[in-house]
């Protein structure tokens, strides 16, 4: 089969199309042939081997995968050829065949176009987790939302409303990002350039502060995001786009009821990844229905993922890049 292979830690260069070995299944396994993958930033750091914990070279990257089932195991109990399904494989999603645990294999609607699925995986299980379950959003709650405009962003933003959130406010880097957030379903869009975000939101909210803050920057905006977090709010990290590490005290927490929270997709799919069913469930009928809409900036062909992983690494795309196989 035809895939992606990182052949070396480095620049997008180093991913080549090139002819590996079909993958073989396990008795709990399905192999899917991929119909599209998306390209996450997480993807980025592996090929450049900045990913904690991640694979040495060579590897197939890529963390999700829409497709359809050609073979299950044996031991597969709900999931049978044919199916149209979205999965987090095991080994790379880059590829025209992968392999993943039923576990992690989830049926989509027919009615569900394929590059709408591909889209959907990493970003709307991340912000469906991040906002339902890890923040417990409660009606009627404002949200902070950073870095509004990208793929996680842009979908929190969406689900937030869904969830009941009274007011969601974003913030985007630069001014061309703005009306993307708006799209979204973000109220209020705060850009980082030349002005103090939390003061910005504090004057929103009339000093109130607000709930739910969904942090995937890290350093000095976490640290900043606590001048703008109301009593009993919660500010849930889950990535460090800006490389920068951010300090807390605990000065800031006990006091005012506040929490500082943290989550990741890529423990809960390794360590407990029954936690994604009722996610899968929520978030398929709000893209079946139209509710959620999946931003879909860019597509590439399979063969042309360098040039995918650059408009990424630019950080000029919008909403998900995807690659049709």
């Amino acid at each position: 089969m035809k895939a992606i292979v990182v052949t070396e830690w480095g620049t997008p260069e180093v991913m080549q199309y090139t002819t590996v070995d079909k993958p073989t299944l396990q008795s709990h396994q399905v192999i899917i042939r991929v119909v599209a993958t998306s390209v996450n930033f997480a993807d980025i750091k592996a090929r450049c081997g900045n990913k904690s914990a991640g694979t040495a070279p060579p590897f197939i990257p890529g963390l999700d995968a829409a497709g359809v089932i050609e073979q299950v195991g044996d031991k597969v109990q709900h999931l049978k050829p044919g199916q149209r399904v979205i999965a987090f494989p095991h080994n790379g999603s880059y590829a025209e065949y992968v392999v993943a645990d039923e576990s992690l294999t989830f049926a989509i609607p027919d009615s569900l176009p394929f590059d709408v699925a591909a889209a959907a995986p990493i970003v709307s299980f991340t912000a469906y987790k991040l906002l339902a379950d890890v923040a417990r959003l409660v009606q009627g709650e404002t949200v902070l939302i950073h870095a509004a405009a990208g793929g996680v962003g842009s979908t929190a933003s969406q689900l937030a409303k869904l969830l009941g959130a009274g007011c969601v406010i974003g913030t985007v880097g630069n001014e061309a990002k703005r009306q993307i957030a708006f799209e979204s379903g973000c109220d209020h869009v705060i850009c980082y350039e030349g002005t103090d975000f939390a003061n910005e939101v504090n004057d929103i909210t009339h000093g109130r502060g607000v709930d739910v803050i969904l942090d995937s920057i890290a350093g000095s905006v976490s640290e900043r995001s606590l001048e703008c977090l109301a009593k009993y709010g919660r500010l849930v990290h889950f990535g460090n786009a800006s490389g920068a590490i951010g300090h807390f005290q605990t000065k800031d927490l006990h006091a005012s009821c506040r929490s500082v929270l943290g989550f990741s997709l890529g423990t809960t799919r390794k360590e407990r990844p029954y936690l994604l069913r009722d996610t899968a469930n929520h978030v398929l009928r709000y893209l079946a229905d139209k509710q959620l809409d999946i931003k879909v900036g860019a597509r590439f062909n399979l063969a042309q993922a360098a040039a995918a992983h650059r408009l990424v690494e630019s950080r000029n795309s919008v909403g998900k890049v995807l690659l049709t196989v």
